[in-house]
């Protein structure tokens, strides 16, 4: 049995696994966090309030409906125990790639990233990964530990490496992240839409997973996150974008670093369920 447990789906979602196309599952861990902590909250509770939207896309003029894609639920972690749970993680994931279907991943903190990524580049050798994020997450270790939510990135760049990271709405980190991402990797600027728009030049059909940080908005618009940064894109420009990357070859996303206790508004949450939909409807999936 797959390490997975199942208590609302996200609206819209079918019952149907082996026809989906998608299928969207949970990591709700929260580990490493270094301010506030909760992410674990988010997968359950952006489920919860996806409910409060439409199934149906105002501006791209498609529904839910017409889309087959699964919820599978979130993947059952053992509290505190990283390495089994990356185990856990690792498992569902391949699992999924394996089956041909196209993960959304909902998180949980960004650490999520690292052991998916361990099974996307099994399958994809050439993978290359688009990373929104405030954050540039490429400290080579974080309060003495390689495995943060503050590093993943340096550890997904020695999976697929670092040129094929392309990182986009970054205005924070060290300087010594400062000079990997210029040096090393491919810095796409703050600007979000810009960003994209370098990255649909550069990437070609090149397998390609999107870890989109919620943080990457502006707190104004996404409130509810563990390390808000002023600045940042709308959540207008947020959903542009991924309607702009969908020309690319995506071959799976995570969205990662909803706070749900820290937005009683809950737009935060409602923003990652529009983000998740808009995903889900315009995905090239005739592949």
């Amino acid at each position: 049995m797959l390490p997975v447990e199942k208590f609302t789906g996200f609206m819209g979602s079918s019952d149907n696994y082996e026809g989906a196309a998608f299928v969207l599952f949970g990591i709700p861990m929260d580990f490493t966090v270094s301010f506030r902590p909760g992410a674990r909250m988010a997968p359950q509770h952006i489920r919860q309030v996806s409910f409060g939207l439409e199934e149906y896309d105002w501006d791209l003029e498609k529904s839910l409906n017409d889309v087959n894609f699964y919820d599978m639920g979130d993947v059952a972690l053992t509290l505190g125990r990283i390495e089994e749970s990356f185990t856990s993680i690792r498992t569902v994931t391949k699992k999924v790639l394996s089956d041909g279907k196209i993960p959304l991943i909902i998180g949980g903190e960004h650490l999520i990233t690292y052991p998916v990524i361990l099974e996307f580049a099994e399958k994809y050798p050439d993978l290359a990964v688009v990373h929104f994020d405030a954050h540039a997450d490429l400290r080579d270790h974080y309060q003495g530990e390689k495995l943060s939510h503050a590093t993943v990135m340096r550890r997904v760049a020695e999976i697929i490496g670092p040129q094929n990271l392309y990182h986009i709405g970054i205005r924070s980190g060290t300087q010594e992240e400062k000079e990997f991402i210029t040096k090393k990797s491919n810095y796409l600027g703050q600007n979000v839409l810009a960003g994209v728009e370098k990255a649909l030049e550069k990437l070609g059909q090149k397998p390609v997973f999107i870890s989109l940080d919620i943080d990457v908005v502006d707190p104004a618009f996404a409130p509810g996150t563990g390390t808000p940064e002023p600045g940042g894109a709308t959540s207008i420009e947020i959903m542009e974008a991924i309607v702009k990357l969908s020309s690319l070859n995506i071959v799976g996303m995570d969205l990662v670093e909803v706070l749900p206790v820290y937005d009683p508004s809950e737009r935060t949450s409602l923003l990652a369920a529009k983000i998740l939909r808009r995903a889900l409807l315009s995905f090239n999936i005739t592949r």
